[in-house]
């Protein structure tokens, strides 16, 4: 049900991404979040599984436009000097969804039923949709009389699609050199190479080649590839390892992530704030990627001292570092590109963010598993025994000091990153004109 989700919302971000681009952001972003809606009353209305992950598929097509084209309308609305500080307000609002949501559907699946975990989106929604209907300004489109190309967008899709679940399933649902993932491979890989080569002719591709040649892109998509791999170690292995190592309950082990998003609120905020004084900002991913870096370390080095005070500190550097990272990649692709692509340059970072999710999640939870003998999705952790427990601790320790060299790469990508000073100020205008020389 998960995967699904997951699947199907990173596979359909390019193509919204691209219909932003041609029919505006105002349109695709109320219907995307019109299908959303529609999908989880759909969801909550489920007779049986097959019922569930089916609207569940749906829904993560709707959400798979919501972040893509909500980023881009920022870059409609302000300028790249003060996107920076509009997106640390949708950090705020994530963080907080993060830490209330999970608590809001224990309530409501404990006092309520499962069902009200879909339902309570409705009126949430609702008023989104509104504020959306009445208040977002229609922005500027793409003029092109080029047919939407959708045997690419068919063959981008199918290509995520087998090799996210090869990364989900492998070493879980399945062995990774069993035939069922090796044929995912094999025909993602296959897919892949087709696209690249309907790419290079189409008038007017779903991924355009020359956009992922610019520097800013092209350096920001591999560090937040690179990056989310890394967050991955975080958000799977600390709560495995607090349940397993200090008896929290899985509701106290989310939780306790909630340092990790007070430094990731603070950061990205500060950062904006002063990218928007100042113009400049490839600082801040360096910055940021060796706090990270270090914070991983530290973690790696705690671990066979279970503490949660101590994990604490390391979530609290650790995300300190991640907010000077994502938002401020962004806001550098974005003053890359003419407004007319934001939606497709949205899209992409957004793409390999979920690819980078989906390897990480893979390579980490596959180092888990050969350590430890566990599978991550096991549900019975806090009967393990002595030995078993010794385990899991060296496990999660080789998962954080694997993901350590993840984000050192990453800070390596980002400083081939040519910054160019973002365009704008706070009392100039909210255009977005010609790109940004990047290459």
């Amino acid at each position: 049900m998960i995967s699904a989700y997951v699947v199907t919302a990173a596979a359909s971000t390019p193509l919204w991404g691209k219909l932003g681009d041609r029919l505006g952001r105002k349109g695709t972003l109320e219907i995307s979040l019109a299908l959303f809606l529609v999908a989880s009353a759909v969801c909550g209305t489920a007779q049986d599984m097959t019922w569930l992950i089916v609207t569940r598929a749906v829904q993560g097509v709707a959400a798979g436009g919501l972040m893509t084209l909500a980023m881009a309308a920022v870059g409609d609305l302000v300028s790249p000097r003060e996107r920076g500080r509009y997106q640390g307000y949708i950090a705020i609002a994530f963080a907080l969804a993060t830490v209330v949501g999970p608590l809001i559907g224990g309530v409501l699946v404990e006092h309520a039923s499962w069902r009200w975990v879909f339902y309570v989106n409705l009126p949430v929604g609702a008023a989104a949709l509104a504020g959306l209907h009445l208040r977002l300004p229609a922005g500027e489109t793409a003029r092109t009389n080029a047919p939407v190309d959708l045997a690419g967008a068919i063959l981008l899709a199918g290509s995520t699609i087998a090799l996210m679940l090869a990364c989900i399933w492998g070493g879980n649902r399945y062995a990774w050199g069993s035939a069922t993932i090796v044929a995912l491979i094999a025909g993602g890989a296959g897919l892949a190479i087709a696209l690249v080569a309907r790419e290079r002719r189409v008038a007017d591709p779903i991924v355009p080649l020359d956009l992922l040649r610019l520097r800013p892109v092209a350096v920001s998509s591999a560090a937040l590839f690179l990056t989310t791999a890394a967050l991955f170690s975080i958000t799977v292995f600390v709560p495995l390892y607090l349940q397993t190592t200090t008896h929290a309950t899985p509701t106290q082990a989310g939780l306790l992530l909630v340092p990790m998003m007070i430094g990731i609120t603070v950061s990205t905020n500060l950062a904006g704030l002063a990218m928007s004084k100042t113009g400049r900002y490839k600082r801040y991913p360096v910055i940021g990627l060796g706090l990270m870096t270090a914070a991983l370390v530290l973690i790696a080095a705690l671990v066979s001292h279970p503490s949660r005070t101590a994990v604490a500190i390391g979530l609290v550097v650790f995300g300190l570092g991640f907010g000077m990272v994502g938002q401020v990649l962004i806001a550098a692709v974005q003053n890359s590109v003419p407004r007319a692509e934001l939606g497709t340059a949205m899209a992409t970072t957004s793409f390999f963010r979920g690819i980078g999710g989906a390897a990480g999640a893979a390579i980490l939870g596959a180092i888990f598993t050969a350590r430890t003998g566990v599978n991550t999705t096991a549900g019975s952790l806090g009967h393990l025994g002595a030995a078993a427990r010794a385990d899991v601790i060296h496990g999660v320790q080789a998962v954080f000091l694997t993901a350590a060299p993840l984000a050192a790469i990453a800070l390596i990508v980002v400083l081939a990153l040519r910054e160019v000073p973002l365009r704008g100020s706070a009392r100039g205008p909210a255009g977005a004109g010609a790109p940004a020389p990047g290459r």
